[in-house]
């Protein structure tokens, strides 16, 4: 039986938008999530750009892992093309995801940066990357919604991560 898997890192943990038969948390080596996409689309604008997540190069990644029904897989794989896909500054790529709580490793479609993308805005300053998150907003909603509710759900899960931590508490502390 064909195995099919979609690997989530940020809001595709709290808003899949698609059926899937079971989830896993797993991890991915060699990427880390990251707040490296200028948002001109979802959560911000030409004008006034916001920031969302993507796998950049190093380190690992913790995410939900989706297995998705056979006969469900070429539309799931339409829909996230459509929603991830506006401006192509992903590549949909194949990774090994190792699903914890147990020694399975599975393939996984996953959504990384492309860092020759005009929208790559690869390794910013803490105070960049608040102005981004705070200026933020696009036809999805406010960036700093994106970011706390992808920092609630990693705290659901017992994931940390320190940029997006320090990002939310200043999200905090100025209201939003």
């Amino acid at each position: 039986m064909q195995q099919c898997w979609i690997f989530g890192y940020g809001s595709l943990m709290w808003r899949p938008g698609f059926e899937f038969e079971s989830q896993a948390h797993g991890r991915i080596r060699g990427f880390h999530r990251s707040l490296c996409v200028y948002s001109l689309h979802h959560r911000g604008t030409e004008a006034l750009p916001g920031l969302v997540l993507g796998l950049d190069r190093g380190g690992s990644c913790v995410g939900v892992a989706f297995q998705i029904r056979p006969s469900k897989w070429e539309a799931t794989l339409a829909y996230l093309r459509e929603r991830e896909q506006v401006s192509q500054v992903y590549l949909e790529v194949t990774q090994q995801v190792e699903l914890l709580g147990g020694q399975e490793k599975v393939e996984a479609v996953a959504f990384i940066v492309d860092r020759a993308h005009p929208q790559y805005a690869g390794k910013l300053s803490h105070a960049e990357i608040l102005k981004h998150v705070m200026q933020g907003e696009g036809k999805f909603g406010h960036c700093r919604d994106y970011v706390m509710n992808t920092l609630v759900h990693l705290r659901q899960m017992n994931i940390h991560d320190k940029t997006l931590e320090a990002i939310g508490a200043e999200l905090h502390l100025l209201g939003g």
